[in-house]
């Protein structure tokens, strides 16, 4: 996972694996990690459901290599991911 990838694969709980579009990522400096909130390709064109978004850190590798997806997981992490979601979603609005 890089900064500025438009699209990631994701290996479900499945196994399976799912190509995604990067809706956007940020830095948190609390956390000292980097998030990316992403959804399933193809999802956008079934306008019955909602898309569902979903969200993974990563610590990109120094070295430029790509970072591994891991789970968010606390309370504090996902507020801030809402937050963050909330506020990207009112600017798209604006536009």
């Amino acid at each position: 996972m890089e900064h500025g990838e438009k699209q990631i694969t994701v290996i479900d709980e499945n196994g399976n694996e799912q190509l995604c579009e990067v809706l956007f990522t940020f830095e948190s400096e609390e956390f000292k990690k980097s998030y990316v909130l992403y959804y399933p390709l193809g999802a956008e064109e079934d306008d019955s459901e909602e898309i569902e978004i979903h969200a993974s850190s990563f610590n990109p590798h120094a070295n430029g290599e790509d970072g591994e997806l891991e789970p968010i997981e606390t309370e504090e992490e996902w507020d801030l991911i809402e937050e963050m979601l909330n506020t990207f979603l009112d600017e798209e609005e604006e536009e």
